[in-house]
């Protein structure tokens, strides 16, 4: 049922992929050994047989397209993302459909805040010719890693880093730009499960508007590990951050963006800013006002939410990203206070959007936007 508007035609994404000079690894997965792994596929801890990879200079620009074994990078020791974290990162899937065609979700996007977060932290654009073609040239190098179990697929990661040796603080001469890719399962092993969250009132995952963390960058993610460490180790299952200037506001989860249903039938979501621009998120908006629901992208005071918790006010409450897709949230606490999200059950719009974006990227349902890209 899949239909696409795709700007990259077939026709020239074939040239797109020409483009990678494919050298085939030495030592290929047994059959035997890759049907094991993609029985019960874990989250980014099986990886495919190759990578594909462009390098940059400040002289000669990108060059070298190829798709090669995958395996450990050789870094100097003074290589300046080591030193400065000068490196950026994306994160997509591939789906396998019914009739065996492998395709993936708004690449475009993607490609876009890939070269927005590039700008930010002072790395060179990749043009999104490069990033699409590069991401079907690794899929059918390794098709047969993409996995046809039920809510599988091959995770994508294409990431960029400042690869010159040398320790001075400016914007690094050279990068390297891979694209890795993992067969995933079901995010969920048994059936969606509303997570539980904990508000960390100390502690911020990014700065505000200026900062970086409107960007797809390691620093956001390692700013939010000891935070979501501690929720943990209280039983939860996920951290919350609030905004950096105030501590007031609601921002993000450390991977995802987050949703309120309120009793009037709006949905409610934090304004962009100083946190992640989400294709999810965006997606979940198209939704949403695809099914009559006002949509209200604004600042959420932390107050408000308790106080609708209570009041009733607040019906739901789910977060989104690419790994999850929706997550319904069934508990909410902080320092004061702490509430059961909707009787701690998944919510009905939650869950109705869930399994349409879902079926949307499996090939279940017509793809009424054009979100979907054929890959192989």
């Amino acid at each position: 049922m899949t239909t696409t508007t795709d700007p990259i035609l077939p026709a020239r994404l074939e040239d797109l992929v020409a483009l990678f000079d494919v050298r085939p690894t030495d030592v290929p997965t047994p059959d035997a050994e890759r049907a094991e792994a993609l029985s019960a596929p874990k989250f980014g801890t099986v990886f495919t047989d190759h990578m594909a990879r462009i390098s940059w200079t400040s002289t000669d620009g990108w060059r070298d397209r190829r798709i090669e074994k995958y395996g450990p990078l050789q870094l100097d020791p003074a290589t300046a993302v080591l030193h400065y974290a000068q490196e950026i990162f994306e994160g997509l899937k591939a789906y396998k459909h019914a009739d065996g065609s492998v395709w993936t979700f708004r690449p475009d996007h993607n490609a876009a805040r890939f070269a927005r977060s590039a700008h930010r932290l002072a790395l060179p654009a990749l043009s999104v010719d490069d990033f699409i073609g590069s991401l079907a040239a690794l899929v059918r190098t390794d098709i047969a890693w993409v996995p046809d179990g039920e809510d599988s697929s091959l995770y994508l990661r294409p990431f960029m880093f400042a690869s010159e040796a040398f320790l001075g603080v400016r914007p690094s001469l050279e990068a390297e730009y891979l694209v890795i890719a993992s067969p995933v399962g079901p995010y969920f092993a048994g059936g969606v499960k509303p997570v539980s969250i904990y508000v960390s009132e100390q502690y911020h995952r990014a700065g505000p508007p200026g900062g970086t963390g409107d960007a797809k960058f390691g620093g956001n993610y390692a700013a939010s590990l000891l935070p979501q460490r501690e929720a943990q180790e209280h039983g939860f299952d996920q951290v919350c951050f609030l905004d950096a200037g105030e501590s007031t506001y609601l921002e993000e989860l450390g991977g995802m963006n987050v949703f309120l249903v309120m009793d009037d039938g709006t949905l409610h979501t934090p304004e962009l800013g100083s946190i992640l621009e989400g294709i999810t998120r965006a997606s979940v908006l198209q939704l949403a006002s695809d099914r009559g629901y006002e949509v209200v992208e604004r600042r959420i005071p932390l107050t408000e939410v308790v106080s609708g918790l209570v009041s009733g006010k607040v019906k739901e409450f789910f977060a989104c990203g690419t790994a999850a897709v929706v997550t319904p949230v069934g508990r909410l606490a902080g320092s004061s206070f702490d509430h059961e999200v909707n009787g701690g059950e998944p919510g009905e719009l939650t869950m109705a959007i869930r399994q349409e974006l879902t079926d949307i990227q499996y090939g279940r349902a017509e793809d009424r936007h054009g979100w979907m890209r054929r890959l192989a």
